[in-house]
């Protein structure tokens, strides 16, 4: 495989062919957006936007010296700006797909048939200005002047070609649930979804259901997963009522409502939702070699013990950290972790170019 910053250099030398000016022109047209001809109209802007990133997201002044000097850094700014969003977000739409279309996963790839994806909460921060302050927010604590605004980012990748499938940033504080039914509309039905714990509660583990996905996520932290073979005070004590067992530690149960609403979902969304569900919980030891042996809590909406074997939900259950090498190549190897816009509207035109650049790089890795 093709390193990320050898892949990078890749698309740096290929930009106007990767994104060609009709490709471009045509997702203005698309978006009704009109434009005049000229060194900085949308084909050149978003071909120059993208170098920006690739080069490390330097300043607006390197930007200049790349084009040429052909224009100021002031220019530069109000070009970006006249750019809407919607063509940005056209774009990374057309290079995700093209690319899914290209590379689609081999059966080796698949995990017992099924694709699968990863989904994490991050956030990146920005300059500090009112505009960004108030859209975005900052962390909780900050004096007045100290400190900067801060996102909170949610993002869904490919588990095997690492492409950037979702993304969505939102003021800080967000719930890393909020935005998980759009994100659940990007991926085909009978993907398995892998996250942390924060999305194993009962109203996600029904979205999943109802969207037709299926999930493998950490026993949520507030919900006590007993076995067969607890006492009286322990079964008294578990939160969810065991329909029956299916081996060593490995059981189905059934979890009900919540009689309060979660806040980051909608009334309807919530009313629409089943009284209960039922749900796998698996718990395993897991040794490794260096490490000290670790016991863990699995609960998946995959309940056939026999087409889905508790060690392999396990063993797929761990890779969930992979998601955070996908982040750290955003953040850290690409240089994401601070944005450079001023306006939020800006700062969400830099996020969707880290998204068309990153898909660009992992579809030539």
């Amino acid at each position: 495989m093709v390193s990320l910053a050898a892949a990078l250099r890749g698309v740096k030398q290929n930009i106007c062919q990767i994104l060609s000016r009709p490709l471009i022109e045509l997702a203005c047209q698309r978006q009704g957006h009109r434009w005049r001809a000229g060194p900085l109209d949308p084909p050149n802007t978003v071909q120059l936007f993208v170098r920006q990133v690739v080069e490390g997201n330097v300043a607006g002044t390197a930007v200049v010296r790349l084009a040429g000097g052909g224009f100021t850094d002031p220019a530069w700014c109000q070009a970006r700006q006249r750019l809407p969003l919607a063509v940005l977000r056209d774009l990374s739409g057309q290079v995700r797909d093209r690319l899914a279309e290209a590379y689609p996963p081999t059966d080796k790839q698949l995990w017992f048939g099924h694709p699968v994806a990863l989904m994490d909460a991050s956030n990146f921060s920005m300059p500090d200005t009112k505009d960004l302050r108030d859209h975005f927010g900052s962390v909780p604590g900050q004096k007045p002047g100290c400190g900067f605004p801060v996102a909170h980012w949610l993002a869904v990748f490919d588990f095997h070609t690492g492409l950037l499938l979702y993304d969505e940033a939102s003021a800080y504080g967000t719930a890393d649930l909020k935005h998980t039914p759009q994100a659940h509309g990007v991926l085909e039905k009978q993907t398995v979804l892998l996250g942390d714990d924060a999305f194993s509660g009962y109203v996600h583990l029904a979205m999943v259901v109802q969207r037709g996905l299926l999930g493998i996520f950490p026993s949520h932290h507030k919900r006590n997963v007993e076995f067969k073979g607890r006492g009286k005070t322990q079964a008294a004590a578990a939160t969810s009522k065991r329909i029956r067992t299916l081996g060593h530690n490995d059981q189905i149960v059934e979890l009900t409502k919540p009689a309060v609403k979660p806040r980051w979902v909608s009334q309807e969304a919530f009313d629409a939702l089943p009284e209960s569900i039922q749900v796998r919980e698996i718990r395993r030891t897991v040794r490794r070699r260096g490490f000290r042996p670790r016991q863990i809590t699995v609960t998946t909406t995959l309940l056939d013990p026999v087409k889905y074997p508790a060690k392999d939900v396990v063993q797929l259950r761990q890779r969930r950290w992979d998601v955070e090498t996908d982040i750290r190549h955003l953040k850290t190897t690409m240089n994401m972790e601070v944005l450079r816009c001023q306006t939020a509207g800006g700062v969400l035109k830099e996020l969707g170019v880290f998204g068309i650049v990153y898909n660009l790089v992992r579809g030539v890795m």
